[in-house]
């Protein structure tokens, strides 16, 4: 009788979280959902917010030190979720020891500093992804796959927009006595405003399935909300709003744009594309799973089918994966990268009041 090969036992991936904020609640509880991947450790510069983070996620060890971590435990793999200005050299650091690597996004506050991060990432040999977490829904990947396939023909218009209201209403709770989201609307605490913060996602939003952009027009403002334009040690000057037009390589035009004055939108991503043979529309407040298509016989008639897309592995999950196969996934460092070019466009577009080449 001719054996069989048993497939090989995927190893274990012993990882670290890096930085134990808001966000890194959302890490520890996909990542404890994953087999195959314990968590080991967490790192922060406040004490009692990662011994508390480690209380509640059940993590063994809880490190104020970075580099005493990495020299002491036999981590894989390291999660960071810090603010945005200590995502490069986090990254850096943890690269050169030879970790895998899951970073929050922006990548980096610019283009240089992220294409140090692809340069590091290259030369460590390991696995390295940004956390574009709308890739994680299915009609996304969905719609990617139409426009592969040319169900949509040639692209000719692109419209994308990524709506909040937490400056405008409580929906998440009031930001002015909260530094989790004071932060965000200060350049000296390392924030990009509303471009940096929810801008990237919507830009790898629109060109993960309608490809990459040659020139944007882009207009950010920040608007008054506080006395002085003030909240304690927080000055309020990053953009809370920012539209765009763009124009993309294959020639199609399109805007994007993204708020956090939406009111009535707590977390609305929509995308529309339309081609010489079809049109699709995503609106996350219809659905994440599902998605509206006009094409084929429907085209002539101007109507719209809805769709359900399969399920789809998320960023976590893809990432661990990745490790234990040794086969890199998407969205990698040199998408991080791509997508903070066009954020650097962007604010070099306001700044002259000009259109710029991507």
């Amino acid at each position: 009788m001719k054996k069989t090969s048993r497939p090989k036992k995927r190893v274990s991936v012993r990882l670290a979280i890096i930085g134990t904020g808001g966000m890194a609640n959302q890490h520890a509880k996909k990542f404890k959902e994953i087999a195959g991947c314990e968590l080991v450790a967490a790192a922060d510069v406040d004490p009692l917010r990662v011994q508390d983070f480690c209380a509640k996620h059940g993590i063994p060890k809880a490190y104020t030190d970075l580099s005493l971590l990495l020299k002491t435990e036999q981590v894989d793999a390291v999660s960071i979720v810090t603010p945005d200005v200590f995502h490069a050299p986090l990254s850096i650091q943890c690269l050169k020891a030879g970790k895998h690597v899951l970073c929050e996004k922006p990548l980096a506050l610019n283009y240089e500093d992220a294409h140090k991060m692809v340069l590091a990432a290259r030369k460590s040999g390991v696995m390295h992804m940004v956390n574009f977490s709308y890739r994680d829904w299915p009609c996304i990947q969905a719609v990617a796959e139409l426009v592969k396939k040319g169900v949509l023909g040639d692209l000719r218009h692109v419209e994308a927009s990524y709506y909040q209201s937490w400056l405008s209403s409580k929906v998440w709770g009031d930001w002015r006595s909260s530094s989790g989201w004071l932060w965000r609307l200060s350049k000296k605490h390392g924030s990009h405003g509303v471009l940096g913060d929810v801008g990237v996602h919507i830009v790898d939003f629109a060109t993960f399935p309608a490809g990459p952009l040659a020139a944007v027009l882009c207009r950010l403002k920040t608007f008054a909300k506080a006395p002085r334009n003030r909240v304690g040690e927080y000055v309020l000057d990053a953009n809370d709003s920012a539209v765009m037009l763009v124009e993309y390589q294959n020639g199609a035009l399109g805007t994007i744009q993204t708020t956090r004055w939406a009111s009535g939108h707590a977390n609305r991503l929509y995308l529309k594309i339309a081609g010489t043979l079809g049109a699709v529309e995503i609106d996350s407040e219809r659905s994440t799973t599902g998605y509206r298509l006009c094409a084929g016989p429907d085209l002539d008639k101007a109507q719209w089918q809805s769709m359900e897309a399969p399920a789809t592995p998320d960023n976590y999950a893809r990432f661990i994966r990745a490790i234990q196969t040794g086969r890199a996934e998407p969205p990698d460092f040199v998408r991080g990268a791509e997508v903070q070019k066009v954020l650097d466009a962007c604010l070099e577009s306001d700044a002259k009041g000009a259109w710029v080449k991507v």
